[in-house]
């Protein structure tokens, strides 16, 4: 249903194309807000996307395509999104790389890699969303996760990079209030990896240790996003766990 917090809101989402991203997507769209969906390399996901919900309600939403690891192009995707909507009401850092850094094997690329898309960007990005957001009064969601109180063995340096999302979000929040509102979102066992990494075995594994002893969907992640943006009006320097209550229970 159409929210009169989000009809006619526009929202920056990055990798809004796939997995969370597009959940988060088709949510905030189905409650009124016209997006810009940022894209890396899943062009054909995303033009997809874009015309499932351009079909719903026309020229309602637009593609952007970047690498986040190029900071000097971060201004480029708040500029594009507001030649094309002439305002920017919310800000979704969603786009994450995730993938194993056993310790005694780490690169300097992945730590450029891990760290630039999962901390790097959403501060480079927020920085240049931060002028238009005190216009509208707007806001900033980061997709946080558990694991940055709780890192996960094997992945050092995601767990670092979304430890510090966390604490970016906190000082984002101090940093851009009174006009802005900062939040995050730290899904648990929502998605598994597209890569194999997590065998069944890991899995069950993983979903026991739950509360609730299931996984969750993606849109579980997008209800919270929801709430953040056009419910929580009092809200801010928070970050809401979507877990199922593993976090509590690991």
């Amino acid at each position: 249903m159409i929210s009169p917090a989000l009809e006619g809101k526009v929202v920056l989402i990055t990798g809004g194309a796939r997995r969370i991203g597009a959940a988060v997507a088709r949510r905030l769209h189905a409650a009124g807000a016209r997006l810009m969906l940022h894209y890396r390399s899943a062009e054909q996901d995303a033009q997809a996307l874009q015309r499932e919900l351009n079909e719903t309600r026309a020229d309602s939403v637009a593609l952007v395509q970047a690498d986040l690891l190029d900071i000097a192009g971060l201004p480029a995707l708040v500029k594009n999104t507001l030649a094309r909507f002439d305002r920017l009401d919310a800000l979704v850092n969603n786009a994450s790389s995730f993938y194993p850094t056993v310790l005694g094997e780490i690169t300097g690329k992945d730590w450029d890699d891990l760290i630039g898309t999962n901390l790097k960007a959403p501060l480079f990005l927020s920085q240049a969303a931060g002028p238009a957001l005190k216009k509208t009064g707007g806001c900033i969601i980061n997709i946080v996760d558990i694991h940055a109180d709780r890192p996960l063995r094997n992945y050092m340096v995601y767990s670092v990079a979304k430890a510090g999302l966390a604490g970016l979000t906190r000082s984002l929040a101090r940093e851009l209030g009174p006009e802005v509102r900062v939040n995050g979102v730290a899904p648990g066992p929502v998605m598994w990896p597209e890569d194999g990494a997590f065998d069944e075995v890991m899995r069950q594994r993983i979903v026991s240790q739950t509360v609730l002893r299931r996984t969750g969907e993606p849109d579980d992640v997008a209800r919270a996003v929801y709430y953040l943006v056009a419910e929580a009006p009092y809200v801010t320097g928070q970050i809401i766990a979507v877990d199922g209550g593993r976090s509590i229970n690991l």
